[in-house]
């Protein structure tokens, strides 16, 4: 585990801040429940998804074999490939943390609990896991455009 070591605490950190805060939200809200927390722009309101992203594949129980599949792979490119940049350990690991978030739930329950509710831009409401995919997303972009600075670099040499 030391090779990736970024992208290990990066997967246990997200995985366990998302399942703390969806335990919250199921221990303490009832479903539909909302609470403003800035009336009319972020409420955390209890939902549960049978879906992907935005709802889509609503009822499709492939959707937690494939955060399976997505989890093992990204494991087995930690801990059998090569030391990864900075930037790529953080991002897989926060994607990992997000498949493993919700499919865990899919597994477990047959939904996914999302609770983030941005009603200003009429999101869908959304969790933590689905928030680092994102960021693991945007850290892979930040990976990829340093790859292409160094070589940028190198050219002019």
């Amino acid at each position: 585990m030391t090779k990736n070591r970024l992208f290990w605490i990066a997967a246990s950190l997200g995985l366990f801040l998302d399942h703390l805060t969806k335990f919250w939200i199921v221990q303490t809200f009832r479903l539909y429940e909302t609470w403003p927390l800035w009336l009319g722009v972020f409420h955390f309101t209890y939902v549960r998804n049978t879906g992907a992203a935005f709802s889509m594949f609503t009822g499709a129980g492939w959707l937690r074999w494939l955060s399976l599949v997505v989890s093992i792979a990204l494991m087995a490119y930690a801990w059998f490939g090569s030391r990864l940049p900075r930037w790529e350990q953080v991002g897989w690991g926060l994607i990992l943390a997000g498949a493993l978030g919700n499919g865990i739930d899919r597994f477990i329950a047959g939904s996914v609990v999302d609770f983030l509710d941005f009603r200003l831009i009429q999101f869908p409401v959304f969790n933590l896991a689905d928030v680092f995919i994102n960021i693991g997303i945007v850290c892979l972009l930040i990976a990829s455009l340093q790859k292409v600075d160094s070589k940028g670099e190198n050219d002019r040499k």
